[in-house]
């Protein structure tokens, strides 16, 4: 899938649609394995070199290397975990909202670079009703192309757990949704 480039607005509002349709009705523990072990067998099928994470109520439940990753990527997978959880949002939702304000996450956001980044992989776990209660992500490729492996395979996961009325593309409720902040607060 061709995704639009960075700092575009195209991005941002294809960015923003993502996150409000990819909701969970439930996530559990059971689940959260069952989405790393379908995306673990979706990326060996590829030949990607990632590693892929998800954590749930702030405990890692799910992670894998796959043959090329590193140890960076590792890192990096943690970076965005840690701007997904933080801003509940898409770590590349995070960087596209410092961009859409003439910004760059790195500099404007008043947090660690080196502890947190805004760059695309990461999707939070949102359920109806909560709010966000994990992160599914990867790390090993370019940002939109991590951002899109994790973007298909939520997709896929939800439409096999969810009723047809509920898997359609923009059926999520606004409580779910992203909450706004302004870059310049750090939150």
């Amino acid at each position: 899938m061709s995704m639009p480039p960075l700092g575009s607005p195209e991005l941002f509002a294809q960015v923003q649609a993502e996150e409000r349709e990819l909701i969970f009705e439930a996530c559990s523990r059971d689940d959260a394995w069952a989405l790393g072990c379908r995306m673990r067998q979706a990326a060996l099928e590829r030949g990607l070199p990632i590693v892929i994470g998800i954590v749930l109520g702030g405990q890692r439940l799910f992670h894998t290397a796959l043959e090329g990753a590193t140890p960076d990527n590792d890192a990096w997978l943690e970076r965005k975990t840690r701007a997904t959880l933080h801003y509940h949002r898409s770590s590349l939702g995070v960087g596209e909202q410092f961009r859409a304000r003439g910004g760059a996450f790195e500099t404007d956001a008043r947090l660690d670079p080196r502890e947190i980044a805004g760059n695309g992989g990461v999707l939070p776990i949102t359920v109806r009703g909560v709010g966000v209660v994990g992160a599914v992500g990867v790390s090993g490729l370019p940002q939109l192309d991590d951002h899109a492996f994790v973007v298909e395979q939520l997709r896929a996961f939800l439409a096999e757990h969810r009723s047809p009325a509920l898997a359609r593309p923009g059926a999520s409720d606004e409580a779910a949704a992203p909450i706004e902040t302004d870059p310049a607060d750090g939150l």
